[in-house]
């Protein structure tokens, strides 16, 4: 069961940053913190943090903790406890939002498990999306490098990413199955197969003396017009006859009614559109979609084309789906960038990065005429077979516009004729046929914001459910089900659950002061002055320089600066005359005080002050 894969050697020459974790050689908790007088409202997440709870022992309940994925879409980790054994679920990371700048990621808080590591048997990976494989090079020593079980082809992307972290001990990769039953301590957990966007996800069941601890992972159907697959209701099967006690579920699509666009269509679709091409053809996509890139490999070699892929992300997932035999083509399909001048035009297809706007991928670079083979031209079509990521909205604009103004022709999913792209996550339909399907007695929705999870819920309770048997919850709660598998609660107490951030070289709790100035910065700027100050007199030497950065437009403020250093130097001298010896910490505070308040009446702006005080 435990198979060692040797994966070929990483592509080299590629400086794109697109995608790319900190490959740092060490990691360290920040101990870092920085002034700024200004206090934002602490988040209902923040002051969770805060609390410091005496958690009890699980007993004889199950207990179940959601550590990330359920007050946000991504970073999913789910832990499931039970007696002496604890099971993880996942391990993925966030990425960064607009209330954390120049932060790299955000981690689940694992302090819960780093406490009780010696009882974590294991890590189960439902499948390789980033989301859920994410935070495994950051976490994994600190919970005790458990064993990790999961897929072969989710093994071969997770042993890949662990490259770029070569001071990591390396993973005790376990390769499980569908249908395999295991043991994991003293629990037995087997597997079944889903349909994702990329190959090898999996459902996990976790056996218990009341009932099966169900979670599909992230999943849609493979269906025609709302009717799943012969292939679908077999996996499903299992369901028929056991006794489900909890079922823990995505609720991504729960907003979208009906079922989600079939895979087969949108691959269907994108194979004519290859097969018709007249001109160059540049496709991007999720580096993760699998199935649709292997499927656009053989659609090359079918219609006699040359295939050119650009991009890290894209050519390591390609060349793990080649090494994994998910396809199979003649090794002269795909050529290198520099061979493209032998064939004309319309032999080549290009897969490419860069779906979501970043300047940095392939296309970023490309509608900035920053790629040595070739300029795009009118000539051109870019087909963008992907959703945009919320939070992305103006980046693909920005990226949409670039390509309108080359003239190339853009294909988009929200204005193709046909589809030509589909979700990995299943729709309210699908939802609902999981749980008719899978009949819980109890439901805890995950995988989504609160508001998606609450729509999850209202579902779960229209099918009949009884609202006590529903809990939705937040990142941290501590749920049991109790009384021999009767009942379901929350406890009052909680898991630490403040975000974790990789914030370059560092990981830990970035200081709430350290985001809090990054915020600053980013909406008022800084202002800086320096003085000098007369050792034996207390008085300035001259007048204070000031130095302003998004904040005050020096050029066109002269009248402030003349009353802004007027201040400075009253407040310094003053302060200076009521403390004996000379305390430039004191002066510090009264005059950033002071300036911070004039600032704020003649600008309605709150910068970051900082004094700059010399003695001479």
């Amino acid at each position: 069961m435990n198979n060692e894969t040797t994966l070929p050697k990483e592509n080299s020459g590629e400086s794109t940053a697109e995608n790319k974790a900190p490959a740092a050689s060490s990691f360290k908790k920040s101990s870092r913190n920085s002034g700024g007088r200004r206090h934002a409202p602490a988040s209902p997440r923040a002051a969770r943090a805060k609390r410091i709870d005496v958690i009890p022992s699980v007993g004889e309940s199950i207990r179940i903790i959601p550590l990330g994925g359920v007050e946000e879409i991504g970073k999913n980790m789910t832990v499931v406890e039970i007696g002496n054994d604890i099971i993880v679920i996942d391990a993925g990371f966030q990425f960064k939002e607009e209330d954390t700048p120049g932060i790299d990621y955000i981690l689940p808080n694992t302090k819960y498990l780093e406490e009780r590591k010696d009882r974590v048997r294991a890590i189960i990976v439902t499948h390789a999306h980033l989301d859920h494989i994410g935070a495994i090079p950051f976490i994994m020593e600190r919970i005790g490098n458990p064993p990790m079980y999961t897929r072969n082809l989710t093994s071969l992307m997770v042993k890949k990413r662990q490259t770029e972290f070569p001071h990591l001990a390396p993973i005790d990769f376990k390769v499980v199955e569908n249908n395999e039953r295991i043991r994991i301590g003293n629990l037995t957990v087997g597997f079944f197969g889903v349909t994702h966007s990329i190959p090898d996800s999996m459902g996990v069941i976790i056996e218990t003396p009341y009932g099966h601890i169900v979670t599909p992972g992230d999943y849609k159907l493979e269906h025609m017009d709302g009717i799943p697959s012969e292939r679908e209701e077999a996996e499903y099967k299992v369901f028929d006859k056991e006794k489900t006690l909890l079922l823990l579920t995505d609720s991504t699509n729960i907003e979208n009614p009906g079922f989600s666009t079939p895979e087969a269509l949108v691959i269907e679709n994108l194979e004519e559109i290859i097969k018709n091409s007249h001109s160059r053809l540049i496709m991007t996509m999720f580096a993760s979609h699998i199935y649709r890139m292997a499927a656009i490999v053989k659609a090359c070699e079918k219609f006699g084309k040359k295939l050119v892929v650009e991009g890290r992300s894209m050519k390591n997932n390609i060349e793990i789906t080649l090494f994994a035999g998910i396809v199979k083509v003649d090794k002269n399909v795909i050529i290198k960038p520099e061979e493209m001048d032998q064939y004309p035009p319309d032999k080549i297809v290009m897969l490419v990065t860069g779906a979501q706007g970043d300047e940095f991928s392939f296309l970023g670079r490309l509608i900035n005429d920053n790629y040595k083979f070739f300029k795009l031209s009118p000539k051109d079509t870019v087909l963008l077979s992907s959703s945009i990521v919320p939070g992305n909205e103006k980046a693909v604009q920005k990226l949409k516009d670039g390509i309108a103004r080359k003239g190339a022709r853009i294909m988009h999913y929200r204005t193709s004729e046909v589809y030509i792209h589909s979700t990995g996550h299943g729709n309210r339909g699908e939802i609902e046929w999981l749980h008719r399907k899978i009949k819980p007695k109890f439901f805890i929705p995950i995988h989504g914001s609160h508001y998606m999870l609450k729509l999850h819920a209202e579902l779960a309770e229209n099918l009949g459910m009884p609202k006590e048997n529903i809990i939705v919850p937040d990142d941290g709660m501590i749920i049991e089900i109790q009384d021999g598998g009767m009942k379901m609660v929350k406890l009052k107490e909680a898991a630490p659950s403040g975000i974790v951030m990789v914030d370059g070289f560092t990981v830990g709790d970035i200081q709430e002061v350290v985001i809090r100035d990054r915020q600053i910065l980013a909406q008022d700027g800084i202002f800086v002055f320096v003085a000098m100050i007369d050792a034996k007199t207390g008085k300035l030497k001259k007048s204070p320089d000031i130095i302003s950065r998004g904040s005050v437009y020096l050029r066109e403020s002269q009248d402030l600066l003349r009353e802004a250093r007027f201040i400075i130097k009253r407040s310094i001298e003053r302060s200076i005359v009521t403390t004996s010896p000379m305390n430039f910490d004191h002066v510090k505070e009264v005059v950033t005080d002071e300036m911070s308040r004039f600032l704020f009446q003649q600008t309605a702006k709150r910068p970051i002050v900082i004094p700059v005080l010399l003695s001479v």
